[in-house]
């Protein structure tokens, strides 16, 4: 099932998506969904992102390879924890703005990401699947620079715009061993597979929830692969993960 945030002329809905049409849900997709009756044709709404979250949780240096091409030789033994604002999550089609007073180098990072699906703490491994709503694509946009300079991520990665998310949340999608990628003007700079995960997604979950209460809508991005690079003004980037879909945004100045 695929659950989707739109907009129309009157208002904001939640929907499923089935092939070309979207049909719309009453309330929030969290436990049982009652349908309104009213459905729409896909091409006549506007996708927003997919979920609205308390925090986002993200995960740093979780593919090998991306740890190699960022300087490193040896994975960390844990997860690399950090957040990012909820204010820096738009939807599939939004602007990401580069900050160009601030920052000189912008990064995408493409990532599978993970929304919770009720409250929870202290989640053991073997039930993670049990709190998870589903997934969806991400982009962990970075100031580089930023990050470099200041020995910490929170300002780096938490810009206006700088967690896209989308374009539904995919609540059927085994996330094991999904093929990964991301592009730029439609040049494949990111190829992977989540079955490269350092730490896969149920231990991931555990790890968070020992630390935090998660709560419906909660978004894990679950870290990204080699190949990450700079974006430039007018880049258009994709990120697409097997059995999910593609989420797609455009950069614009922001100053």
């Amino acid at each position: 099932m695929r659950i989707a945030r739109f907009s129309t002329d009157d208002g904001m809905s939640f929907g499923v998506v089935e092939e070309n049409t979207v049909a719309a849900i009453a309330a929030h997709p969290f436990g049982d969904l009652t349908f309104t009756g009213q459905r729409l044709p896909l091409a006549d709404v506007r996708l927003l992102a997919p979920i609205l979250p308390s925090k986002v949780i993200a995960i740093g240096k979780n593919y090998a390879d991306h740890v190699r091409e960022m300087g490193g030789d040896t994975p960390p033994a844990e997860p690399v924890v950090f957040s990012k604002p909820s204010t820096a999550v738009i939807g599939p089609g939004e602007a990401v703005a580069y900050p160009q007073k601030l920052s000189e180098r912008v990064d995408f990072e493409g990532e599978l990401a993970v929304v919770i699906g009720r409250m929870c703490r202290e989640v053991p491994a073997s039930r993670a699947a049990e709190v998870i709503l589903g997934y969806t694509c991400a982009n962990d946009v970075t100031a580089r620079d930023l990050q470099a300079k200041d020995g910490q991520w929170t300002r780096a990665k938490g810009f206006d715009t700088f967690c896209p998310i989308g374009p539904w949340i995919e609540t059927e999608a085994d996330p094991a061993d999904l093929a990964i990628s991301t592009s730029v003007n439609g040049e494949v700079r990111q190829d992977s597979r989540t079955s490269l995960l350092l730490h896969d997604i149920p231990a991931l979950v555990e790890y968070v929830s020992q630390v935090m209460t998660l709560l419906p809508g909660d978004v894990i991005l679950t870290g990204t692969p080699a190949g990450v690079g700079p974006l430039e003004i007018g880049d258009e980037v994709t990120v697409t993960v097997e059995s999910i879909g593609s989420l797609t945004n455009r950069v614009v100045a922001r100053d």
